[in-house]
C-alpha cells in the first residue's frame, strides 16, 4: 500500500523553509553584505542644502566679523555680490545708494544653477551697473575643467561690451564637509589651475579669484603662483584687508561685510569707476 504523508508534516516543512528565506533576506540587508541595498546616511544636522553656498558664508565662522571699515581717502568703488539667497533684487535702490557694480552667482559645482540669475544679472546691467558672474567651486565633485565649462555654459562667459566683468572662481571653505574638500595643497592648486586654464581658453580672460587668506594658507599651502595673472578678491570683515595671500601685492576687490543695508555682501573695488571699466574691457 502507498505511504501517505500527513498534511501536518508538509506544513511544518514549508514554515521552516519560509523562516530560512526570511533570515537570508535579513542578512543581505546588513551593512557590508554582498549585494546589499543601502540608503545613504543623512548629512549631519545643520549641513546646508547643496547649491546654497555663496560668497563668504564661511568667513564669519572661521575669521570672525569685526567692525566696518571707515571711509578711506583712497578712491574706491562700491559693489555688491548676490546669489539665490537674495531672490529678486531691488537694483534701483542699490544704484541710488551708490553701488555701481555687481557680481551674481551663476553656478555651483556641476549640479546647480542660480534660479534668480536672469533677474539679477540682467537687472543690474539694465540699471546701469557693470556686472559679472561667479562660480562656487566644489573641488571634490568634479575636475576644474568640468566646472569651468559648466560655469561658462551657465552664464559665466564674457564679452567686450564695457559692462561685463570677467568671471570669478569663488574658492573657500567647504560648507558641506571637510574644509579643503579632501585635497592636499598640491591637489588643490592643480584643481584651481585646471579651472583657470579652461576658463581662459573659453573666454580669453583670466578669472578673478575670490578667497580668504586663512583658507588659502591652509588649503593651498599659501601658493603664490596665481598673483601675476589673476586679480584677487579678498574676503575680510574688518577695518582693513589685513594680510593677503602669497603672490598678491594688493587686492582688486575687498569684500568687507556680509551685513550691508540692502543686500548682505558689500565690496570695495580698489580704484575709481574707470578702473572697474578697465577690468571689464580687458
Amino acid at each position: 500500500m502507498p505511504v501517505h504523508r500527513s498534511g501536518t508534516t508538509g506544513r511544518s516543512f514549508a514554515a521552516a523553509a519560509g523562516a530560512l528565506l526570511a533570515s537570508l533576506a535579513l542578512l543581505l540587508t546588513l551593512p557590508g553584505a554582498a549585494g546589499a541595498t543601502t540608503t545613504p546616511a543623512d548629512p549631519p544636522a545643520g549641513t546646508p542644502v547643496r547649491g546654497s553656498a555663496h560668497m563668504g558664508m564661511g568667513v564669519i565662522e572661521h575669521d570672525g566679523q569685526g567692525p566696518l571699515p571707515r571711509a578711506d581717502r583712497v578712491v574706491q568703488t562700491e559693489g555688491v555680490d548676490v546669489s539665490g539667497h537674495q531672490g529678486n533684487v531691488d537694483w534701483a535702490s542699490l544704484w541710488n545708494s551708490g553701488v555701481k557694480w555687481a557680481y551674481v552667482k551663476a553656478t555651483e559645482g556641476n549640479y546647480y544653477k542660480n534660479p534668480y540669475f536672469t533677474q539679477q544679472y540682467n537687472g543690474s546691467y539694465n540699471i546701469g551697473m557693470i556686472r559679472g558672474a561667479y562660480h562656487f567651486g566644489t573641488p571634490n565633485d568634479s575636475s576644474g575643467a568640468n566646472q569651468a565649462n559648466y560655469f561658462v555654459d551657465g552664464g559665466g562667459g564674457w564679452s567686450r561690451d564695457g559692462k561685463t566683468l570677467p568671471g570669478v572662481l569663488d574658492i573657500e571653505w567647504n560648507p558641506y564637509g571637510e574644509q579643503c574638500y579632501g585635497k592636499t595643497p598640491a591637489q588643490m592648486v592643480a584643481w584651481i589651475r585646471d579651472f583657470l586654464t579652461t576658463y581662459k581658453a573659453r573666454t580669453s580672460r583670466d578669472a578673478v579669484i575670490y578667497t580668504a587668506t586663512s583658507w588659502w594658507k591652509t588649503c593651498t599651502g599659501n601658493y603664490a603662483g596665481f598673483g601675476s595673472t589673476n586679480p584677487l578678491w579678498i574676503a575680510r570683515y574688518n577695518t582693513t584687508v589685513g594680510e593677503l595671500p602669497a603672490g598678491w601685492g594688493f587686492q582688486t576687490i575687498w569684500q568687507y561685510t556680509s551685513t550691508g543695508p540692502i543686500v548682505g555682501d558689500h565690496n570695495r573695488f580698489n580704484g575709481a569707476l574707470d578702473r572697474v571699466q578697465a577690468l571689464a574691457n580687458g
